[in-house]
């Protein structure tokens, strides 16, 4: 078992993560601005801030596998990006692997078809800085990378999000950069994309690569 610390592990994606880790067995810490209502059992938390390089470097030096589950907004909205880049090189530095919960609009309609993030008419206005940061780790960041970083950046599909937690079917499918649902009416549940994200990284058998979950 692998030794997992989630970046953001009490958020939507990241607590579901964390749950599914937890369960197969991993040593996992959760690393956030705040507890969970709820904990886990067996899983480490820790509190605090993922701007502040010290709290990021002491929980990533003990894992195996870094996974990154930040949202571009709130506190984060000025500096995701650059809290990503810091967080790749601490993965580089320890030779650890980084998965990344992605967006939906970073994702192609069709095979080599410009990204959904280019035409942003399929969003509220409120939420385009938020999509434009995040499109951006995988578009711009993740690549500029050294390649001794292998990253892996996880679409899921359009309707994901706490405002559709959806059920535990067991499923998924797995997609690479267009979406399996590329008019984005497709869904997957937090628990289904946390089932794929964690097979993701027992298999391990992606490298600095841009996929997607859905059903």
């Amino acid at each position: 078992m692998s030794r997992i610390v989630v970046i953001g592990g009490t958020g939507y994606a990241g607590s579901a993560i964390v749950a599914e880790a937890a369960a197969r067995g991993h040593q996992v810490t959760a690393f956030s601005r705040s507890l969970p209502a709820e904990p886990v059992p067996d899983v480490t938390y820790v509190q605090g801030d993922a701007t502040d390089e010290a709290a990021l470097s002491s929980v990533v030096s003990g894992a195996d596998i870094v996974v990154g589950a930040l949202s571009a907004r709130g506190r984060l909205a000025g500096s995701f990006r650059e809290v990503y880049r810091r967080v790749a090189r601490l993965a580089d530095g320890g030779g650890l692997p980084l998965y990344v919960v992605g967006g939906f609009s970073s994702l192609r309609p069709a095979p080599g078809a410009p990204r959904f993030v280019a035409d942003l008419n399929h969003a509220p206005a409120e939420f385009h800085d938020e999509i434009v940061a995040t499109a951006a780790v995988v578009t711009e960041d993740l690549p500029a990378t050294p390649d001794s970083l292998n990253w892996v950046f996880v679409s899921p599909a359009g309707r994901f999000g706490s405002f559709a937690p959806g059920q535990r079917l067991g499923e998924y499918r797995l997609g690479d950069d267009v979406a399996l649902q590329p008019d984005g009416g497709g869904a997957i549940s937090g628990a289904d994309y946390a089932l794929g994200f964690v097979d993701l990284i027992d298999k391990g058998d992606h490298h600095r690569a841009h996929v997607n979950l859905g059903y």
